[in-house]
């Protein structure tokens, strides 16, 4: 037993200095190249930083898949192609229906990895394709301050292996302390005061596929959709927003600073590591006691999915009301 954690140790050791050298040669690259995020209208920073260091999830995946002989090959198939897509777009203008035609076909890897091609009615898969492409690019909206799109995917990581050990095996517990490795080197870079990067499109769409795979897994092990609430506070934030949007007749296709997390960070100063700590924290509460009411009152849990959720648009909808003419006195 002890040979065996030190064979691991020296393993993962060996993949975090590789995530490490490839984080910073990303940035030599970036830097030559002048791949940067520079401020617009939706943005709540007022630097120039670097984009893309994302891209580490990625590569973190990839590392997975050669130390670990290359499990779930459709799956990575469909996120390099998302990789792919999303890195252009980071650099270039990209047209947006060759993106979602892009993401659709990703997304189809993934259900076939799942096993959702091969074992659900025809016309799930439309509706799931929808689903879970709205959700990707809600956790791309939500990529906005520093901290939000690593602290947030960690805490969804760490619920994720909790889950799998403790709850119900579901997925290679590898790939979940690998993921957590790649989380912990983008952090160091971005869960900070003065962000060194930003995720950029290629990472926060790319671990927004990563974490729907897994959760996804989930979902099909336990035979459960009430997992989905580990995305419940950037799904109340994003939807309950949209919403907003189209009531005031806005485009929602264009930039914005209408979320809640926006408005915290830019009307009201608070500071961009408090406010992705907070929903981090929210973040773990909700899923802990959906977590708590499935092993302990599995027949009341969805009681608890509905009226946490419903409760936390209340709580949208109260804050809107307080704070909304700070954004429109700016």
């Amino acid at each position: 037993m002890y040979g065996y954690c030190m064979q691991r140790l020296i393993l993962y050791t060996i993949i975090f200095i590789l995530l490490v050298s490839a984080e910073i040669i990303y940035f030599k690259i970036a830097d030559k190249y002048n791949i940067i995020d520079k401020p617009n209208e939706r943005s709540s920073h007022t630097g120039v930083i670097i984009r893309g260091g994302g891209i580490i999830f990625t590569i973190g995946i990839l590392l997975y898949a050669l130390f670990f002989n290359f499990p779930y090959p459709v799956f990575i198939g469909g996120l390099l192609l998302i990789t792919v897509i999303s890195f252009i777009d980071d650099t270039c203008n990209l047209s947006s229906k060759i993106r979602i035609t892009v993401h659709f076909t990703a997304m189809a890897l993934m259900f076939w990895e799942l096993g959702l091609m091969q074992n659900s009615p025809w016309w799930y898969i439309p509706i799931a394709l929808i689903v879970c492409t709205g959700i990707i690019n809600a956790c791309n909206f939500m990529d906005g301050i520093n901290g939000m799109t690593g602290g947030y995917s960690t805490v969804l990581t760490i619920i994720v292996w909790f889950i799998n050990r403790y709850v119900i095996s579901f997925t290679d517990g590898q790939l979940l302390l690998v993921l957590l490795l790649a989380l912990l080197v983008f952090n160091f870079y971005n869960f900070r005061k003065k962000a060194r990067c930003f995720a950029g499109d290629v990472g926060s769409v790319s671990i927004a596929f990563i974490l729907l795979f897994l959760i996804g897994q989930l979902m099909m092990s336990s035979q459960d959709l009430g997992f989905i609430i580990l995305f419940g506070v950037y799904g109340i934030d994003s939807i309950f927003t949209i919403i907003h949007r189209l009531i005031l007749k806005e485009n929602i296709f264009k930039p914005h600073r209408k979320h809640v997390y926006q408005l915290m960070a830019n009307e009201l100063k608070i500071p961009h590591i408090w406010v992705s700590s907070g929903y981090m924290l929210l973040q773990t509460l909700l899923t802990g006691g959906y977590i708590y009411f499935y092993v302990y009152l599995f027949d009341y849990r969805y009681y608890y999915f509905f009226i946490s959720l419903g409760l936390l648009a209340v709580a949208y909808i109260f804050f809107k009301k307080k704070y909304y003419h700070l954004h429109l006195n700016s």
